[in-house]
């Protein structure tokens, strides 16, 4: 069973917002720069995860996903659905929307939209982030845009360590400085960028905004969707609370004080990212910044140790 657990080497993104969080907090040796992504698991072809244990060793995800359908159990498609990333906002992050699959096979030659969760790993005191609009139609979007009033237009919300947001496509959001965060996303690299703040980019031009796209997309009004949180499991040595299900994926919060036996909920794989602590899975060793795949023939594990994960399933 040990050599079955598919540890995954992440991949890095230069971000103009990101610092070295992802190294003081996690342990990650990052390149030099503006580190503000970690992308934990991916098979996108922007910054593909390699696999760094057992007989696959040195494969990366997608050729995985093609040639070892073993692996995954039946695929409901052509490319490897999902995205785990944790980012290190070490500066506000420009105002974005994210298109549907209608929207993003249409015009952006065949990407997947982009549905995404938030859970929040480490924050300042007053941290906050942007999520939603006061626009009450279409015009007035517009309106608020075109006379710069953003602060009339944005709606701004605190969030403390251990928020979690579910961000539907068509949702304005931007992380603010101050927040880091695993997001479980679908495996797409769309974004419309609304607003930034009339940030230049590294080179001293003006980062490219997409107002058309985002207009397009927008969901207005906006809609609170809420989370339903639900405990799954409650006892001395395992919680596991179910953030969110829906058709693109579910994602639970697992926090591990002892011995315990876990049978996830989908007979399907899993996709594991540590945030806290150290203990052993199925016998081996994890620690926080580890990411890992569990095949689909392992639907119960053996968990120990004291630390805390994020569990997601297609």
């Amino acid at each position: 069973m040990k050599d079955q657990l598919l540890f995954l080497q992440p991949v890095f993104q230069h971000r103009i917002w990101g610092g070295s969080a992802l190294e003081e907090k996690f342990g990650y040796d990052i390149p030099a720069g503006k580190i503000g992504e970690c992308w934990g698991i991916s098979a996108h072809p922007n910054g593909e995860s390699v696999i760094k244990n057992g007989k696959y060793a040195g494969k990366k995800l997608s050729e995985l996903w093609r040639e070892a359908p073993e692996i995954f159990g039946e695929q409901q498609s052509e490319v490897f659905p999902l995205l785990v990333k944790i980012l290190d906002a070490n500066a506000d992050l420009s105002v974005q929307v994210h298109p549907d699959d209608a929207y993003a096979k249409k015009y952006e030659n065949g990407e997947l939209g982009k549905t995404e969760c938030w859970y929040v790993v480490d924050c300042d005191e007053k941290a906050e982030i942007i999520f939603g609009h006061h626009a009450a139609s279409k015009e007035e979007a517009i309106e608020m845009i075109k006379k710069g009033k953003w602060d009339q237009f944005l709606r701004r919300q605190p969030v403390k360590k251990g928020d979690f947001f579910y961000v539907q496509s068509g949702t304005i959001h931007a992380l603010c400085k101050g927040t880091i965060i695993l997001e479980v996303q679908q495996s797409s690299d769309t974004t419309y960028r609304l607003y930034d703040y009339n940030r230049l980019d590294d080179g001293g031009n003006p980062r490219e905004l997409h107002i058309e796209k985002s207009l397009d997309v927008l969901a207005i009004p906006h809609v609170d969707v809420g989370t339903n949180l639900v405990i799954v499991i409650e006892n001395k040595s395992l919680s596991v609370t179910e953030l969110v299900s829906n058709e693109c994926f579910t994602v639970s919060k697992y926090e591990v004080r002892g011995v315990a036996r876990n049978r996830f909920k989908k007979p399907t794989y899993t996709l594991i990212s540590v945030t806290c602590g150290k203990g052993l899975i199925a016998g081996q060793s994890v620690e926080k910044g580890d990411h890992i795949i569990v095949p689909v023939g392992i639907r119960e594990v053996e968990l120990d140790g004291k630390f805390e994960m994020i569990v997601a399933q297609p």
